[in-house]
């Protein structure tokens, strides 16, 4: 059976969108969300399986609390759908969008990179 992901990139001002299956282990760019809402609408008609949330921290942190606004935006999210919730780390995704797209693109197709990102980088570990 193949799963369908969505992978996440979360921003107080935007969150970015990728999506994937468990088919072809590719991520896409999917657009973003302004709100938890938009998330939850999407992942019921998408029919998502599993969300992949980044999970934001330095790179000097090592084990330190989560920012208290992405715990609150994780437990919310979790309580509003059914789909597995996956963390992975998003150290550097936001870097690596700005690789590929330089100072050309809206801060959006950021998001969506990072959010690309992360679900790849889901990926490509569960794939070893």
């Amino acid at each position: 059976m193949v799963k369908k992901y969505l992978g996440v990139d979360y921003g107080t001002k935007r969150i970015g969108l990728a999506i994937g299956g468990s088919d072809s282990k590719t991520a896409v760019v999917f657009g973003t969300a302004n709100n938890i809402d938009e998330i939850v609408k999407i992942v019921k008609e998408e029919d998502i399986d599993a969300v992949v949330l980044g999970k934001p921290y330095s790179v000097a942190d090592r084990g330190h609390e989560l920012p208290e606004n992405f715990r609150k935006f994780a437990g919310e999210l979790k309580s509003k759908i059914s789909a597995e919730i996956i963390f992975e780390d998003e150290r550097l995704s936001s870097k690596y969008a700005d690789s590929l797209i330089g100072d050309k693109k809206t801060k959006a197709s950021r998001d969506e990179i990072a959010a690309v990102s992360i679900l790849q980088g889901h990926f490509d570990k569960s794939s070893k």
